[in-house]
């Protein structure tokens, strides 16, 4: 399970190997063997990076395994003849020239410090060592030549093993546990919002629900329930601190699930848990299994006075609370009678919460959404047609002079200015899934663009990277900007899905069938299947319609790590 996971790709999570280019690379290598993950580690980073085609290409046989001296094959054979770590070339020095172990480790260091002199002095001892024990001399002068190149990115095995194992013994846990794995790795990363994100949406990608939080389920951090998804945890709520969880967790420990909102009431001391703790519970959704809905509990009771629902349960634990303790310490033991504090009634008329604020509530509690996301019917448009997200677009020089951009996202936050001159400006940041960037509207801009400084505005930006007016830095020259809701059909003409054929079987049929049948739209359909060389690719049109480009279809496709892009 674990040498499959790392064949596919699905390393989010996991230590070492969860870069996006490494995730490629494994898919490519499908790595069988330990040693297979040792090279990798050490091949991915600047420098060797131009030997993983080789070295993939030679596991499978694409290309031959050649050594330029047949004695080489003892030290070389686990990385299919390429030079990869220090190790080999301290063994090889001392197979092929004699070199003493001090003088193999001295070949290591100046290697690693590039010290020039040091190497000119050890090759000519390599060179005659290697000529006395009858190899010619310009198979060992290649040979030193693809050291010297090999000394400015040399890596030790033992390091790359080391970091390794710990990466194995991640996957293994993530294969094999994958729930109790990425709880713990969201637990891990309370205090990062963006990794959580990440971990997150690994998590819809592999059909693990992560879950409001809950009175009954929730614990001290992220959990695992019964049906395998993972609760989020109470301690992560703001506004509710580490006493009143533990009083609460005790509690359900002891005596059992909350059976309603009046139990809760009548067994959690109120002196801990106050208003402000029970409403962050509330609208995080901590009592949404109570049946509840959460605007019930701050509208105003229907018995003439102000007070709201939440208030009037409050007194009634407090009431409950104190009653029992009068009664236990009673001489003569506590009347059930007595005991029957009258419950109050929740309020049929209230104010309902929209989606959105809704949503906007819960994010201000745990810092993100968790029952939904305003942007999912946006998503194939996000991920799969844009080019660059939000977070990137916080980093013009990486992505270049001249790079045409388009990005979307949510409107989270204006602010609106006057610059010393007196003319407006603003500036506006937009958030998708993948993190967020802000945006300055100055002059023709922000006449142009001003209409879209609103909160909550889903909106779809087009530009191009260039130089600022005044200076050498770079910044994105707005050439246009749409709500989202206006250009997600207009833009997205055809899906395309691009399908390893070893991963095909009628299950995927199956299921990709249903998912077509059920999201008819106007995107045209066309899929590749491939056997990952590229020359036995086969591609299909999908002739009875088009299709939606929806997130339900985003999904399967990341669940069972199909390429898909839209145009």
């Amino acid at each position: 399970k674990t040498y499959e996971l790392y064949t596919e790709g699905k390393t989010v999570g996991t230590f070492q190997f969860e870069s996006a280019g490494m995730q490629k690379y494994l898919r490519e290598l499908k790595p069988s063997t330990f040693e297979d993950l040792i090279a990798m580690n050490a091949l991915y980073r600047p420098g060797p990076m131009d030997y993983i085609p080789d070295f993939i290409d030679r596991k499978h046989g694409r290309k031959p395994i050649t050594y330029d001296l047949p004695c080489m094959e003892r030290y070389l054979k686990d990385t299919y003849g390429i030079t990869v770590y220090q190790e080999q070339v301290m063994l090889l020095s001392r197979e092929i020239a004699d070199f003493t172990r001090g003088e193999s480790d001295g070949l290591r260091k100046a290697m690693g410090k590039k010290l020039a002199d040091k190497m000119a002095e050890l090759k000519v001892k390599f060179l005659a060592g290697g000529t006395k024990k009858g190899y010619k001399e310009d198979t060992l002068e290649k040979i030193w030549a693809d050291w010297a190149k090999f000394a400015s990115y040399a890596f030790n095995k033992s390091h790359a093993t080391c970091y390794s194992w710990v990466a194995y013994q991640t996957a293994y846990l993530k294969a094999n546990y994958p729930a109790e794995y990425m709880a713990g790795a969201l637990s891990r990363n309370l205090n990062n919002i963006s990794e959580i994100i990440k971990l997150m949406d690994e998590c819809r990608t592999m059909g693990i629900r992560v879950l409001t939080p809950d009175i009954n389920e929730s614990d001290f951090k992220f959990s695992v329930n019964q049906d395998g998804n993972i609760r989020f945890g109470l301690n992560a709520i703001k506004g509710v601190g580490s006493s009143a969880v533990e009083m609460i967790i005790r509690e359900r420990e002891e005596n059992g699930p909350f059976e309603n909102v009046y139990d809760f009431f009548e067994r959690v001391p109120m002196s801990i848990v106050n208003k402000k703790t029970l409403e962050s519970l509330i609208f995080s959704g901590a009592f949404d299994s109570f049946g509840l809905q959460r605007e019930i509990y701050s509208a105003p009771m229907e018995t003439g006075n102000d007070d709201s629902f939440l208030s009037a349960l409050v007194r009634f634990g407090q009431v409950s609370q104190a009653e029992q303790s009068l009664n236990e310490s009673s001489l003569f033991g506590g009347d059930d009678e007595a005991l029957q504090i009258p419950r109050p009634t929740p309020p049929t008329h209230f104010i309902e919460l929209s989606d959105m604020e809704r949503l906007n509530k819960e994010r201000e509690l745990v810092g993100l959404y968790l029952s939904g996301n305003p942007l999912d019917p946006y998503r194939v448009l996000l991920e799969c047609y844009c080019p660059v997200n939000a977070q990137m677009m916080n980093d013009p020089e990486a992505l270049g002079e001249g790079r045409q951009v388009s990005f979307g996202g949510m409107v989270s936050n204006v602010f609106i200015g006057t610059t010393k001159r007196g003319d407006p400006y603003a500036r506006i940041t937009i958030e998708d899934t993948q993190g967020s960037c802000t945006i300055p509207l100055f002059s023709g801009n922000y006449v142009s663009y001003s209409q879209y400084c609103q909160k909550g505005l889903f909106v779809f930006v087009e530009g191009v990277i260039q130089k600022r007016r005044y200076g050498e830095e770079l910044e994105l020259n707005i050439q246009r900007v749409s709500l989202l809701s206006d250009v997600i059909d207009r833009i997205i003409s055809s899906i395309h899905l691009n399908i390893d054929v070893r991963i095909v079987n009628q299950s995927i049929i199956s299921e990709l069938g249903e998912i077509i049948s059920n999201n008819s739209g106007s995107a045209m359909l066309s899929i590749r299947l491939s056997d990952g060389t590229g020359r036995n690719d086969v591609e299909l049109t999908y002739d009875q319609g088009t299709v939606a480009p929806t997130p339900i279809l985003l999904d399967f496709c990341r669940q069972y790590g199909i390429e898909m892009t839209a145009k």
